[in-house]
């Protein structure tokens, strides 16, 4: 991996954002005031492909449904990226991180991580879980399993407690067994 100026990038391959640290202000902030509430950081789901499950996630977990477009100006520039685990939806999923890796993202946009979501119930076959280590190789990923009742519209209830890492990341009620 190269270096420019002492600093590594690009960002993507490190497994997470990357901060520059500014030396004015090289004392650690302060922490909150006691009693204070942190408000959880919110996100853009933004699909890699159609029929990803940004909405479907967007009502679950919260955040804003960008669909298959780039969060606009006032949307959260926190980026979750969103495919299903199918051939096609990795490789665009790929596809799309070569985009932020080659920063023709737009501007002031955060990837944080990637959402696989299911496509089907069960084990994922051989080829397709090898594709998931490669992506988890470079980014986050957080799994989001087959769940028949957000297919048969039924959204309410918490999330699968198989996400909670990802209830966690979005502020979301704790994931508690369907």
């Amino acid at each position: 991996m190269g270096t420019t100026d002492g600093l590594r990038g690009p960002e993507i391959w490190l497994r997470g954002p990357v901060t520059v640290p500014d030396p004015a202000s090289a004392a650690a902030p302060a922490p909150p005031p006691s009693g204070s509430s942190v408000t959880p950081r919110r996100f853009s789901w933004v699909a890699t492909h159609g029929g990803a499950g940004t909405s479907t996630l967007a009502a679950v977990y919260g955040g804003h449904d960008s669909g298959r477009g780039w969060p606009g100006a006032g949307d959260p520039p926190s980026v979750l990226l969103v495919a299903r685990t199918h051939a096609a939806g990795l490789e665009s999923v790929l596809r799309t991180l070569e985009v932020f890796r080659r920063g023709e993202a737009p501007a002031g946009l955060d990837l944080d991580s990637v959402v696989l979501v299911a496509d089907a119930p069960g084990r994922l076959p051989r080829p397709l879980a090898q594709r998931v280590r490669a992506i988890e190789d470079v980014i986050d990923v957080y799994r989001v399993p087959w769940v028949t009742e957000w297919r048969l519209g039924d959204l309410g209830g918490n999330p699968p407690r198989e996400t909670a890492p990802l209830a966690r990341l979005t502020g979301a009620p704790g994931g508690s067994p369907r």
